[in-house]
């Protein structure tokens, strides 16, 4: 939902990036990273090409496997450049050449299915209250505890916003002192990101459950293509979880935040709620939960069933952030909103482990299909028969095809 690799001096992925290093290490491995900087709220397809182009860039021409790990929409990204039956923009088109070293797409709490918080965003309102929360995540995971008034105001706006009543200036006010908070550097790269914000709301209007069936018509899984996915949600409303949180009065607001953004994505439409209609999201995660969660649960952007795409590999109590490494603990982790996950190393080390391995059996299923000998060829046929021959020729069957 922020798109941001790099912003305010933070590094979003750091966490992230570092427990895939020292997997891949550990298995004698040398693996090369790269960070896609997108825009934050581009169209799916924009975004897509300029994944396309730095895969292209970066791939070299060793004929390595390629993984792609794409975390939100990101992993929507992923899976629309994976898609054999893709149309990317401008020159993107031609710079597909590596997919055939494509090993695996890995999806994190990608809205597969959408979210209603987009519906909510793509309003006028929602968009200020966007803008707003963008800033405070990027205050947030930078110092830590953000202004508490500024924090207090986005509370306020929340809930009036949900009633119908909404003070822009009060909103505008709020961003402003994020800002503040900042160095002269971090805040004009926060101010920059926040135009591209206002710019370009494509990925929001898509990421509406309602506009989710389009992507899904024209989107294909590339066969043989591993794809795996990690699905997470936070306890709803669950105040005894937050003790140690209330405990500060920025863990009370952050409580407040994340209950917000919880209950916006728990509004779901019979008519488009968030996950497959075959009942096949709710065995997956019944199977791996030992339970099946409320369908209404969510990582407070994106509800859980709408998580799930290809194999679930892991699924558990962990909220939005939390899941690339912005969860409490030793290490530089900062976990800013208080959700009642209580996610800790211990599952993100889990998580990193799952991930790792279905990428190397990703590069073993394809070695295995490269080394299978190939398949015997059948023959088929046409055979023309005359009137006499299909009304009764002793070679066919009672059908009048030809007998086996």
């Amino acid at each position: 939902m922020f798109g941001f690799a790099t912003l305010a001096s933070l590094e979003y992925f750091e966490h992230f990036i570092r427990a895939l290093e020292e997997r891949f290490r550990d298995r004698d491995r040398i693996v090369e990273i790269h960070v896609c900087e997108v825009h934050p709220t581009a169209s799916i397809l924009r975004r897509a090409a300029k994944l396309a182009r730095l895969v292209d860039e970066s791939a070299g021409d060793d004929g390595g496997p390629i993984h792609i790990v794409g975390h939100s929409t990101g992993g929507l990204d992923a899976r629309l450049v994976a898609s054999p039956t893709v149309r990317l923009p401008g020159n993107a088109h031609r710079r597909l050449g590596w997919t055939s070293r494509l090993r695996s797409v890995t999806t994190i709490n990608t809205p597969h299915f959408g979210t209603p918080l987009a519906a909510f965003f793509a309003t006028v309102s929602g968009q200020r209250l966007l803008y707003a929360f963008t800033a405070l995540t990027v205050a947030g995971l930078k110092l830590g505890a953000p202004p508490l008034a500024a924090a207090s105001a986005l509370v306020a706006a929340f809930g009036r916003a949900q009633l119908g009543f909404f003070e822009i200036e009060l909103i505008d006010r709020a961003i402003e002192s994020f800002i503040r908070v900042l160095d002269d550097a971090s805040s004009r790269e926060l101010r920059a990101w926040l135009k591209l914000l206002r710019d370009d709301q494509g990925a929001i209007v898509q990421l509406m459950p309602e506009a989710m069936d389009l992507l899904h018509a024209g989107l294909v899984d590339r066969a043989g293509l591993r794809y795996q996915s990690v699905a997470t949600y936070a306890p709803r409303n669950a105040v005894r979880d937050w003790v140690s949180a209330l405990r500060s009065p920025w863990g009370a607001m952050s409580a407040a935040l994340f209950t917000a953004l919880s209950n916006i994505t728990a509004r779901l439409n019979e008519h488009y709620p968030c996950r497959s209609h075959d009942g096949s999201i709710e065995q997956k995660l019944a199977r791996v939960l030992g339970e099946l969660p409320p369908p209404d649960a969510n990582d407070g952007v994106v509800p859980l069933a709408s998580q799930v795409w290809g194999d679930l590999i892991w699924a558990g109590k962990a909220d939005h952030l939390d899941i690339v490494g912005h969860f409490p603990g030793e290490g530089g982790h900062i976990d800013w909103l208080a959700s009642g996950a209580r996610f800790n190393r211990l599952r993100f080390d889990a998580v990193l482990d799952r991930i790792v391995t279905g990428m190397v059996a990703g590069e073993q299923s394809s070695a295995e299909r490269a080394a299978a000998p190939p398949r015997p060829v059948v023959e088929t046929r046409v055979v023309e028969r005359d009137l006499d021959m299909a009304q009764g020729d002793a070679s066919t069957g009672p059908s009048g095809e030809p007998a086996a």
